[in-house]
């Protein structure tokens, strides 16, 4: 298996979904929406998100630090990762392994925005 390059695309590409429902300046809401055998392009997390994932299936995520990981999703499942910044991110890709679509819903945060008064 070929391990994800840690190359200036995935550093620079923050677009984590298929389609960008919500951007209200403190929070962005994606939907991402992977058909059997497609791969969102690598892409950054930098900032502190949740993903739940909507249906059952398949998928391969690979790392800029070398992992490669096969995860095996039901729907519902959800991952937190509350401690991102620029620090702290990561760069993956996700590869759609199963038979059916493959969909998530991601909400990442902006702490550096204020909230509105």
């Amino acid at each position: 298996m070929t391990e994800l390059r840690q190359g200036t695309e995935g550093r620079i590409n923050d677009r984590i979904g298929t389609e960008l429902l919500l951007d209200t300046g403190t929070m962005r809401v994606w939907l991402l929406r992977l058909g059997p055998g497609e791969t969102i392009a690598p892409h950054r997390h930098d900032r502190p998100y949740f993903w739940t994932v909507t249906t059952d299936g398949e998928g391969r995520s690979r790392f800029d630090d070398g992992r490669d990981l096969l995860v095996t999703y039901k729907s519902g499942d959800t991952g937190h990762f509350p401690d991102l910044n620029v620090e702290t991110r990561f760069v993956h890709d996700l590869t759609n392994t199963g038979n059916t679509e493959l969909v998530f819903v991601t909400v990442e945060f902006n702490p550096d925005e204020e909230k509105p008064s």
